[in-house]
């Protein structure tokens, strides 16, 4: 017998950590579903070893190569090849070493009797928890293949909305760097060269002129201390966010920002539905879901009403109904959880209302683009 570390997820959603007495990881993970839970991870505890550690240890594949990986696994499973076989396929036809070598032990944990979804979660830090759930509860209702399929396409689609934010904000990042670093530029070296041409006019500087030198030699002197400005409240901006209170208050005035508070309600939003909506598709009951899904919010006033509506929906409230009384949730979004309830297709509304709020985040972007190039180029000519 040895101590295992284990994690899981009750039937109401609640997180469970501890450690069990057990001869294997297999007989762990029967005694954690037998009192009807959802096991997340059973590792063998050695010496020096903790959870958080075995958590921190991440191996070095892509989401793009774990999206790769998803929808060539899926198309072989759905070809009718056994799931071994399967796997030592991919394995012959991957290029990236990284990507063979998590391949090869997770086809050898399925040979040696262990569940696919088991295996993914010896690859610490790969695949999510939303990712091994979807796939123990493809495993447990015999449609893995299928389970799969939507694991790539929510993969895909949660990596354009990601790539569509991350490019629109490409353009202004760079116009706001290179303008900053001319300016930069233009009073250590350029505007030090007429100083001696106005000394030798003896003429009296406006005030305004006056203060463009004194910048000038600021910044010549001691362009130093500012990167160290920078740096230090950088810093320190990252450790006060570490406190939970101080990121509350910055989120909740993030979200009443124009433009932006809507921008990212709508990707918060959008990230939600679509994996509550994937993974009540796949068969994972709707109190483990919600739990799941809420850690996709980086928002942390979402997040908490998130966690407000779970409550109310543990004692037999609708989740539309729960959300209702968030008043950071979106209205559209209620609606839509409200109509996909009364018809009894919930997972179906969930993923037509993150199609929705994709489509609202590209049209914000948009927005925003068309207001802030115009405004930056204002601004730094000021």
């Amino acid at each position: 017998m040895a101590q295992y570390i284990y994690k899981a997820i009750t039937p109401t959603g609640e997180q469970l950590e501890g450690q069990i007495e057990a001869g294997s990881e297999a007989e762990v993970i029967a005694k954690i579903q037998e009192a009807g839970n959802i096991p997340v991870v059973a590792k063998e505890m050695k010496a020096g070893f903790s959870l958080e550690s075995m958590m921190a240890s991440r191996k070095k594949v892509s989401q793009k190569q774990v999206g790769f990986f998803t929808e060539q696994l899926a198309t072989l499973l759905n070809s009718g090849m056994p799931l071994d076989r399967s796997l030592s396929v991919m394995i012959d036809l991957s290029d990236d070493e990284r990507l063979r070598i998590m391949v090869e032990q997770i086809r050898d944990k399925v040979r040696g009797g262990g569940s696919l979804s088991d295996a993914m979660e010896d690859q610490h830090g790969v695949f999510s928890t939303m990712y091994s759930n979807m796939v123990r509860a493809g495993e447990m209702g015999g449609t893995l293949e299928k389970t799969l399929l939507r694991l790539s396409e929510y993969l895909k689609s949660s990596k354009e909305l990601k790539d569509s934010v991350v490019s629109a904000m490409i353009y202004p990042a760079i116009l706001l760097f290179m303008s900053v670093g001319s300016l930069f530029i233009l009073l250590a070296k350029v505007v030090p060269q007429f100083k001696p041409l106005f000394e030798d006019a003896e003429i009296d500087l406006p005030l305004l002129t006056q203060a463009v030198f004194a910048g000038a030699e600021l910044v010549q002197s001691y362009w130093w201390v500012f990167v160290v400005v920078i740096v230090a409240i950088v810093v320190v901006i990252k450790q006060q966010l570490k406190d939970p209170e101080f990121r509350y208050k910055v989120d909740s005035k993030m979200l009443k920002l124009p433009l932006f508070g809507e921008l990212i309600t709508r990707v918060e939003t959008a990230k939600f539905t679509r994996t509550l909506g994937t993974l009540a598709d796949s068969g994972v009951p709707l109190l483990s879901g919600l739990s799941v899904a809420k850690k996709v919010i980086n928002n942390t006033v979402l997040a908490k009403a998130i966690g407000n509506a779970t409550e109310k929906v543990k004692h037999g409230t609708p989740l539309s109904d729960a959300l209702a009384k968030e008043e950071s949730f979106p209205r559209l979004a209620q609606q839509l959880l409200s109509v996909g309830e009364e018809t009894g297709n919930l997972d179906e509304m969930l993923v037509r209302a993150s199609d929705t709020y994709d489509g609202e985040v590209k049209n914000t972007i948009d927005r925003m683009l068309s207001m802030l190039v115009p405004l930056l180029v204002l601004a730094l000519a000021a």
